[in-house]
C-alpha cells in the first residue's frame, strides 16, 4: 500500500469518527469508523520487517486530528486555547492505545493483539476521564447519545461498554474484510459474519426491548425549567444582577403554579457576590425567596458564585485567594443553592471544574498559567471544591435531588454518586451552554445528559442559561424542551425513583478491569519481545 493511500485511509477514519456526535448524527456509523486505520496498521504489520512501529504513528494522528478537528472546533468560541490545547491532547489520548495495540499485535499475534485494542482504549479513556487535564468529550461510547433506544443496556456497562461494542464491530468487520480478501469468497468466513451479527443485532434487540418495556414507577413531581437566555458575555459584566432576577421572576410567574414542586434555574445565575456568612441576606436571594413565600410547596434549585472567607489564622484550603494585606483569604465556588419554605440554604460546590476556566494546575509553582485562564463565570483563579457529592433534601416528603453542575454531567461514575452515596431520587442538571454560541458544542452537551439519565435510571431536568434546556425521563428520551437562544420555561412531570442500577452499584467496573488487563498485556509482550 503506498502512503498516500495510507494517508487518504487515516483521512476517511477522521471523517467518519465525527458525524455521530452532531444532532444529525447517528452512532452506528462508529461500527466502520476505525476501519481505515485498522487496514492500515494491517498492511503495516504484514512487513514488520522493513516497516517499523514509528513510521504507523503518523496516520492514526492525522485520523485522530482530523476527529477532533471536525467535532469540537466549537470550543474556538469561549477561547482559542481551548482548541489549541484540546485538539493536541485529545490526539495524544486516542493515539496511545492505538500503538501499544499494534506493539502487542506485533509481539503476541493478532488475537491478543486486537484484544489489546479493547482493553487499551477503555483504559486510556478512563484514565483521561480521571486526571486533572482532561477533556473527554469525545469518549467513542458517549457517540451513540443520540441512538437511546439502542443503548438501553448503558444502565450495566456504562458508556465504556458503548466503546467496547465500537471496537468490537471494527475489529470484527476488518477481520471479515482481510479473509475476503484473502480467499476471495465469504463462503469460508461465515463463522465470522455469524460474528458480526451477533455482536451487532443481540444488544440491539436487548435494548429495543428494555426501552419499550420500562416502565417508571409512578413517583411524580412537577418541574418548571427556566431559562431566562441572557448573553453569558454580558451577564457576569454588563447586566445588573437585579435586571437578570426581574427576567427571571417574570418567566417563572408565567408558569410557576400551586402544583409546582420544583423550579430549576441555571447555573451561576446569582453572580454579584454571594458570600456564605450572608447568603440568607443576599437581596437576590431574598428576591428570590420573597416570590417562593407565594407557592410554599416549591423548591428553587439555583446557581450561584458564592464566596466562604478565612480569617487571619483559619485553616486555608488549597485554592485560598489572598483577601486584604490583614492576612485574610477567600474561596470562590461555583455552587447550587436550594431556596424552599424553611429558608435554611443548603449548597453544594461544583467539584469537577473545568480546565482553563475554573481551574488551574498548580497555580503556585506555574504563576504564569494564569495568564492563559478562561474568564468563564467571573474568576481567573481556582474554584474551590469538595470531597463528596450532595443532595438537595425536600422538606415537604424527604425527596432528594442531586445538583450536578454544567461540566459535571460528561461523567458517569461521578453522577451515580449522587445517586449511590448521597440517595438522589431525581436529577437536575443547571448549566450555561452560551459561550459556545449557536454551533455544535450545546447539542452535544445536552445529548449527554440523556446517557446520565439511562445509567442512572434517574429522571432529569436540564437547565441551562442558554443553549437546550430540557426534561429528560428514564429511558434517555427528552419529553420537553426549549431551544437555543430562546427565553422561556417549560413545565412537566418527572417521576422520582430509588432503585440503583448494576452501574450504579459498579461504577466504571470495564474500566477498570480494562486497565488491570493492560498491564498485564504489555508486560507479557515486553517480556515475549525481550525473550525472543
Amino acid at each position: 500500500m503506498k502512503p498516500l493511500h495510507k494517508i487518504l485511509l487515516a483521512i476517511l477514519s477522521g471523517l467518519l469518527l465525527s458525524p455521530a456526535f452532531f444532532q444529525w448524527g447517528t452512532g452506528f456509523i462508529m461500527f466502520i469508523a476505525l476501519i481505515p486505520l485498522l487496514l492500515i496498521e494491517h498492511e503495516h504489520s504484514l512487513k514488520k520487517e522493513k516497516n517499523r512501529t514509528k513510521n504507523l504513528f503518523w496516520y492514526p494522528v492525522i485520523a485522530f486530528v482530523i476527529f477532533n478537528i471536525l467535532t469540537i472546533w466549537w470550543v474556538w468560541n469561549s477561547h482559542w486555547m481551548g482548541v489549541i490545547i484540546g485538539v493536541p491532547l485529545n490526539t495524544i489520548v486516542m493515539t496511545l492505545p492505538f500503538m501499544a495495540f499494534h506493539y502487542v499485535k506485533r509481539n503476541l499475534g493478532p488475537r491478543l493483539g486486537y484484544f489489546s485494542l479493547i482493553v487499551f482504549w477503555v483504559a486510556i479513556e478512563y484514565l483521561y476521564l480521571n486526571v486533572q487535564i482532561n477533556f473527554p468529550w469525545l469518549l467513542l461510547g458517549n457517540a451513540f447519545a443520540n441512538d437511546v433506544a439502542f443503548i438501553q443496556w448503558y444502565e450495566v456497562t456504562g458508556v465504556f461498554g458503548g466503546s467496547a461494542w465500537i471496537l468490537i464491530l471494527n475489529i470484527l468487520i476488518v477481520q471479515l474484510w482481510i479473509s475476503f480478501r484473502k480467499n476471495r469468497s465469504f463462503q469460508s468466513s461465515k463463522g465470522k459474519i455469524s460474528w458480526i451479527l451477533a455482536f451487532l443485532i443481540i444488544p440491539v434487540l436487548i435494548s429495543l426491548f428494555r426501552f419499550y418495556t420500562y416502565e417508571e414507577e409512578k413517583r411524580p413531581y412537577e418541574c418548571v425549567v427556566l431559562q431566562p437566555n441572557i448573553d453569558p458575555y454580558m451577564k457576569f459584566v454588563d447586566m445588573p444582577q437585579a435586571e437578570q432576577t426581574a427576567y427571571l421572576l417574570d418567566i417563572a410567574r408565567a408558569s410557576v403554579s400551586s402544583e409546582t414542586d420544583y423550579i430549576i434555574a441555571p447555573e451561576t445565575f446569582i453572580s454579584n457576590g454571594a458570600w456564605h456568612a450572608t447568603l440568607d441576606h443576599q437581596s437576590d436571594v431574598l428576591k428570590l425567596e420573597g416570590f417562593l413565600e407565594e407557592f410554599p410547596k416549591a423548591k428553587l434549585v439555583i446557581g450561584a458564585m458564592t464566596y466562604k472567607r478565612y480569617a487571619p489564622g483559619d485553616s486555608l484550603s488549597k485554592t485560598a485567594k489572598p483577601l486584604r494585606k490583614d492576612g485574610s483569604y477567600y474561596d470562590s465556588y461555583n455552587t447550587a443553592i436550594q431556596l424552599d419554605s424553611t429558608h435554611k440554604i443548603p449548597m453544594y460546590h461544583k467539584s469537577r471544574l473545568v480546565t482553563g476556566a475554573e481551574w488551574m494546575p498548580s497555580l503556585k509553582k506555574f504563576k504564569w498559567l494564569q495568564k492563559l485562564s478562561v474568564d468563564l463565570g467571573g474568576i481567573t483563579r481556582s474554584h474551590g471544591m469538595q470531597e463528596n457529592r450532595d443532595v438537595f433534601i425536600s422538606p415537604q416528603d424527604g425527596l432528594k435531588v442531586g445538583p450536578v453542575i454544567c461540566w459535571e454531567s460528561i461523567f458517569g461514575e461521578y453522577v451515580t454518586k449522587y445517586v449511590k452515596d448521597a440517595g438522589a431520587n431525581l436529577i437536575f442538571i443547571i448549566t450555561n451552554d452560551g459561550w459556545w454560541k449557536d454551533t455544535p458544542g450545546h447539542r452535544q452537551h445536552n445529548s449527554f445528559a440523556h446517557l446520565r439519565a439511562i445509567e442512572t435510571r434517574r429522571s432529569i431536568a436540564r437547565s441551562a442559561n442558554t443553549g437546550i434546556s430540557c426534561l429528560i425521563d428514564q429511558r434517555g428520551v427528552e419529553t420537553e424542551s426549549i431551544g437555543w437562544w430562546e427565553r422561556g420555561a417549560i413545565t412537566g412531570t418527572l417521576n422520582a425513583s430509588s432503585h440503583l442500577t448494576f452501574y450504579t452499584k459498579h461504577g466504571d467496573y470495564l474500566a477498570r478491569i480494562s486497565m488491570f488487563l493492560s498491564v498485564l498485556m504489555i508486560l507479557f509482550a515486553f517480556v515475549k519481545k525481550k525473550v525472543e
